[in-house]
């Protein structure tokens, strides 16, 4: 059976694929929506450089992130890349990690998925 059970979803840009930034960003809310939508939904999704815009203020993916925290998977964006940004006050969703903690993520799963 196919699963994301064991999976870490690394996301790092404000959107999906490059190119047009409008066509990423719908994108992005959709597979994040059709996530929602899974039987088992990932253990962790990571964010960093651009992708941390994606859990704060003002983000076209905050709803299905939301979902996704409620079911259970954690959301950790990078500390240095939301300070970059100036955007650590503006987080809605998920937590502020050390890229330590990204890197233990990485180690521990079993699939890794990038967007």
């Amino acid at each position: 059976m196919n699963s994301f059970k064991n999976t870490l979803i690394q996301i790092t840009h404000n959107g999906m694929g490059s190119g047009n930034e409008e066509l990423g960003q719908l994108l992005v809310k959709n597979y994040l929506t059709l996530l929602c939508e899974e039987e088992e939904v990932p253990k962790v999704i990571t964010f960093y450089n651009e992708g941390v815009k994606l859990i704060c203020s003002g983000s076209v993916a905050l709803e299905p992130l939301k979902q996704l925290a409620e079911k259970g998977v954690k959301l950790v964006a990078c500390k240095t890349c939301l300070n970059h940004f100036r955007l650590l006050e503006k987080v809605e969703v998920g937590i502020a990690g050390t890229m330590v903690d990204i890197m233990h993520f990485q180690k521990v799963a079993e699939k890794v998925v990038n967007l």
